[in-house]
């Protein structure tokens, strides 16, 4: 009985072969696209069928490739033509007449000062670099005695200071950079008041900022170096309702304004802030502008901060 069985199970699995063969036969003798479809593996197909698709799309990526390079030609040429114009109009913007006037801003009172208040300063320098490359007239910018908290705060913070242009920015004192004879220190506490400035003279400008701890400090440096002395004549033309302050930037933009305008009181007016109540001398007025408290925060420059050029009653 088993005997039997196991003949019958072997005669099954047998004809199973057999029919297994006879079906591969018969996908073996299919037509030639049938084969390949059958040998190829899925991925094989897709990739069989990308590249039958590239080719049937070569004259159109052709002709696509052709409209981009006539389009880039029809944009260097506008960017040609624009950049001519742009070009006229930054030398139209740009016609200026240097002065041969120079301003010095002396940085040697770095040990003066706080590291706030050297950050402040480095601002109120950046203002005038910036006021000075955009002015009608600008002058011979010179930066001194840079060094110290001051160099690092512009190393730290504005490092692309050093490609800064139309600047001599010098390590000496300025009176080795400028001749004694031609330095005018500019001081509020000065006796002698700046009615014209000198094209010929190097106006000196205290870069402090020290919240008027140490009034006088530039005068008495100007004395002791045997410089000539003078201060804007901020009173002959404008009163102030806030305290006679002027930052470092404030001073230079009224030099670059007046050799603008010819006039003290027009360089006053469109610099100094309108916190300060700037009103002309003579000016009367039932409603005088309303004194501004000094801590206000809204001109360009800090309030407390000074050039030692203050102008005190």
């Amino acid at each position: 009985m088993t005997t039997a069985v196991c003949s019958q199970m072997a005669d099954d699995n047998t004809e199973k072969q057999a029919s297994a063969e006879e079906d591969r036969s018969e996908k073996t003798v299919s037509s030639p696209g049938d084969t390949e479809n059958q040998v190829l593996s899925k991925r094989q197909r897709k990739k069989l069928l990308k590249q039958q698709k590239w080719e049937e799309e070569r004259e159109q990526r052709k002709q696509r490739r052709k409209e981009r390079k006539q389009q880039r030609r029809l944009q260097r040429q506008s960017h040609q033509e624009g950049g001519e114009v742009q070009s006229a109009r930054k030398r139209a913007r740009r016609e200026a007449t240097p002065s041969s006037l120079r301003l010095v801003v002396d940085c040697s009172f770095d040990s003066l000062m706080l590291i706030k208040d050297v950050h402040k300063l480095h601002k109120q320098i950046q203002r005038c670099y910036a006021e000075n490359r955009r002015a009608s007239h600008p002058v011979q910018f010179y930066l001194t005695s840079l060094g110290g908290q001051l160099r690092q705060s512009m190393d730290e913070k504005d490092k692309g200071w050093v490609n800064w242009k139309d600047i001599h920015i010098q390590t000496e004192h300025y009176t080795e950079v400028v001749s004694q004879e031609e330095l005018v220190y500019l001081t509020s506490d000065s006796p002698n008041v700046l009615t014209e400035l000198d094209p010929k003279k190097a106006y000196v400008i205290g870069g402090l900022v020290d919240h008027n701890h140490h009034k006088g400090v530039t005068f008495e440096r100007a004395k002791e170096l045997g410089i000539s002395h003078a201060q804007l004549p901020l009173s002959s033309f404008v009163k102030m309702n806030s305290r006679k302050v002027l930052a470092v930037n404030h001073v230079f933009e009224i030099i670059l304004a007046y050799l603008e305008k010819g006039s003290w009181q027009e360089a006053f007016f469109t610099v100094l802030p309108q916190r300060k109540g700037v009103v002309a001398v003579g000016w009367d007025a039932t409603n005088p502008p309303k004194k501004d408290d000094e801590t206000d925060s809204d001109s360009d420059s800090d309030p407390e901060t000074t050039a030692q050029t203050e102008e005190r009653a």
